[in-house]
């Protein structure tokens, strides 16, 4: 651990001594030597990579912790807080999941479906051999990151998958995939007779008591969104794109993706249909090297090296494909979930480990690299870990 923590260029020795002394179970963190762990972690990040802005907020038992940094929009200077508007690329994809495991407890469709029950025009080609579950967990059987340049409507995108021609059988190798995901947004919003951003917006949110959280932001929200930068420091925000919504098109505040995060490690407060979307996003699938892939999430068992981590969100899991392991049983002792998100202009960390009753969200208005997400985010959770009993 200690060799992990040193790993952190520049995070200093009162982050180091901070995370050997962890909080007692019984204590509730002082905000001051709190902050002193996050400004250690994130300050050298924000001066790296120059990032305009970054909110970053922590949850600890309940209770939520927020620290701001640097401005929303460099042409007004509007400062960075708890209520501005990240675009959360990739993170998105936990709602997606959520909202198809929202259908999937109310009876309206079932994982082990096929596509084309859904959309008939897919019945009988290859993309119809892989189940819902398969396409949420990128098991498909080798679907791209991305769609093709000239996938731009709602026709391209059925003859595309009508087209498509597998790699591998459905379940046997993952690659990460917006298409894939994506597909079983659009499927789940059919499934509830809605948009997928609709049925988002109007059915999953509000039942899990997101009010700051869209994916069309609304005119009477638009001063609260950031502007992302992107490489030149250009001011950016995410492009259309078919399945933008259901993959990546999320927005939202650190104060409800921290609510958000609360309610992953205790849903008990959810009424029972979205209790138990939320709770199913947690079941773990697929052993992918160091990560077990779920619906949304991804997952490794706690406690868990920095290195595990790191290897688990580094380009060869992201770009490559690699081998798939069913799950074949619930998974023993306490885990840490994740997912990063980026978009042209924004990046995005979340991070909490239920049993400890410990998260984080990180939201910063410019993509900068996952593994130093993940090293700050590791450095202020292990700082609020509670000794093993």
């Amino acid at each position: 651990m200690i060799t992990d923590l040193k790993r952190l260029a520049g995070c200093g020795a009162a982050l180091l001594a901070t995370f050997l002394a962890p909080w007692p179970a019984t204590a509730a963190p002082d905000v001051a030597t709190l902050r002193e762990v996050v400004d250690a972690a994130v300050r050298p990040i924000l001066a790296e990579h120059k990032l305009p802005g970054l909110a970053v907020a922590v949850t600890v038992d309940g209770q939520a912790f927020f620290f701001n940094y640097g401005v929303a929009s460099r042409e007004t200077n509007q400062p960075v807080d708890q209520t501005t508007l990240f675009e959360l690329g990739s993170v998105s994809k936990t709602f997606t999941a959520t909202l198809a495991l929202y259908a999937q407890a109310l009876g309206k469709l079932l994982l082990t479906d096929h596509p084309g029950r859904y959309l008939p025009q897919l019945k009988g080609r290859p993309i119809d051999a892989a189940t819902l579950l398969e396409l949420g967990t990128y098991t498909a059987g080798g679907l791209p990151l991305q769609f093709p340049a000239g996938v731009s409507d709602d026709a391209r995108m059925v003859r595309y998958f009508r087209n498509w021609k597998p790699e591998a059988r459905p379940g046997s190798q993952r690659q990460y995939s917006n298409p894939s995901i994506g597909l079983v947004g659009r499927i789940a919003g059919l499934a509830l007779q809605r948009e997928f951003a609709d049925a988002v917006e109007a059915e999953l949110l509000p039942r899990l008591g997101l009010r700051h959280t869209h994916i069309r932001v609304p005119q009477s929200a638009m001063a609260s969104y950031a502007w992302g930068y992107d490489k030149e420091n250009r001011p950016v925000r995410v492009n259309p794109g078919v399945f933008d919504a259901e993959a990546y098109g999320v927005k939202s505040t650190a104060e409800d993706m921290i609510r958000f995060v609360q309610l992953n490690i205790g849903s008990s407060g959810l009424e029972e249909p979205v209790r138990r979307a939320v709770d199913a996003t947690h079941e773990g699938h697929f052993e992918v090297g160091t990560l077990v892939q779920g619906l949304g999430w991804e997952q490794y068992p706690y406690p868990v090296s920095l290195e595990a981590l790191l290897e688990g969100n580094s380009d060869t899991i992201i770009f490559e494909p690699n081998v798939a392991r069913r799950v074949t049983g619930p998974p023993a002792g306490p885990r840490l979930f994740n997912k990063t998100g980026s978009t042209g202009g924004f990046g995005a960390y979340v991070a909490f480990v239920p049993q400890q009753r410990i998260g984080i969200v990180m939201l910063a208005n410019r993509s900068y690299p996952i593994a130093d997400r993940v090293r700050a985010a590791f450095a202020i959770l292990g700082s609020l870990a509670r000794p093993a009993r």
